[in-house]
């Protein structure tokens, strides 16, 4: 692929500094770098890593070689909960994982990737490109040494894989459940044994009953961690990922040493990564739904009764955090009145016509089926 190529492919705009600092002329002038990228996932998550890994090479291959970037599976260079702190010490040039992974450090980590009952990922994309959410959380992370970029989402995903049926709040008093973020601490409050399993792990640990549960990600992401083999419920739908998004972690000082052309190609690719990751989830989960339910997966939805439950704690969870924490509350506030905003927004015309599409591809199915059987 040429160089104009791919810039033209990326689908962003190029004006002003931009487009000078990506000219031939200056990648032409541009030194060579190499880079690791250290990540929190395993190759055989390929709805995950393909798409990243693919704008990896398209990197390489705009720079003519010149620029590259080797992403390295998780335990490969760092465990998977290593990732963060790698990236801010300088032991790898860059990270590819989720923030909320690292809510230990601290709970502001969860805005970069999903809070319960946030947005999905439209409104994601659009609060950290156009709501302010990019600035407060390059603020948040300049403490961390850490440039951050947006690089995919997994939109909206399941509510996990369970060996037993999980009907009521009282049902899940007990469970010992794999679940990052957030989410972890609201369960815990209604009973649930959280535990923060390395995605790598999360298939053995599952099989063997180390948990009852687990949440994962959407049907395509599932299907390639087998664990519709381990567990027989899959539940929807996933209140603590509406959507999640995934950054690339750079080292600060790495970032400030590239040349300009490749920080503009690198914000630009990753963009056109979202693009590709969201799309790419879109297309893929209805077959992978189609093969898990042909396969034995049951579908259940989380009753409206554990989601009420779930929603008061949450809330109560991010008055608390943001009273005792001045990072997550500047974060906290202007997203909640921006989340606010566009779920009123979203009720409308999105909403109703969702629902208008939904009643009738049910009724031609039901219309469908009728002529079959007679």
């Amino acid at each position: 692929m040429q160089r104009r190529s791919f810039l033209r492919k990326a689908g962003i705009g190029l004006a002003g500094a931009g487009a000078a600092a990506l000219s031939p002329a200056a990648l032409a002038q541009a030194p060579e770098v190499k880079w690791r990228v250290a990540t929190t996932w395993t190759k055989g998550l390929e709805s995950i890593w393909t798409p990243f890994d693919n704008m990896l090479k398209r990197i390489s291959e705009a720079t003519g070689g010149k620029f590259q970037l080797q992403m390295f599976a998780a335990g490969e260079i760092v465990p998977a909960p290593g990732v963060i702190d790698a990236v801010k010490d300088g032991t790898v040039q860059a990270g590819y994982a989720a923030g909320y992974f690292y809510v230990g450090k601290d709970p502001t980590f969860a805005f970069d990737t999903a809070l319960p009952f946030g947005m999905n990922t439209r409104q994601q994309t659009a609060w950290m490109y156009e709501g302010g959410g990019m600035q407060l959380l390059r603020d948040f992370f300049k403490e961390y040494n850490i440039y951050n970029i947006p690089c995919g989402n997994t939109t909206c995903q399941m509510g996990g894989w369970y060996r037993k049926e999980i009907k009521t709040v009282a049902d899940l008093k007990g469970l010992k459940m794999r679940i990052p973020g957030l989410a972890g601490q609201v369960l815990q409050r209604l009973g649930v044994v959280p535990s923060m399993i390395p995605p790598p792990d999360v298939y053995t640990a599952l099989e063997k009953g180390t948990i009852d549960a687990t949440e994962l990600a959407t049907p395509a992401i599932d299907e390639s961690a087998n664990l519709n083999r381990v567990a027989k419920y899959y539940y929807y739908p996933s209140w603590w990922e509406g959507s999640a998004q995934v950054s690339l972690y750079v080292n600060m000082q790495q970032w400030n040493a590239l040349p300009k052309a490749y920080q503009y190609l690198l914000e630009f690719a990753c963009a056109e990564c979202n693009i590709a990751f969201q799309t790419g989830q879109d297309a893929k989960n209805p077959p992978a739904m189609k093969r898990l339910v042909a396969a034995g997966t049951q579908l259940r939805p989380l009753s409206n009764g554990i989601m009420t439950a779930c929603y008061k704690v949450a809330h109560e969870l991010y008055d608390e955090i943001a009273a005792k924490n001045p990072k997550f509350k500047k974060v906290y506030e202007p997203w909640k009145k921006f989340r606010d905003e566009e779920v009123e927004w979203f009720s409308l015309a999105e909403a109703h016509f969702d629902n208008f599409m939904i009643a009738m591809a049910r009724n031609e199915q039901r219309a469908a089926a009728k002529k079959k059987g007679t």
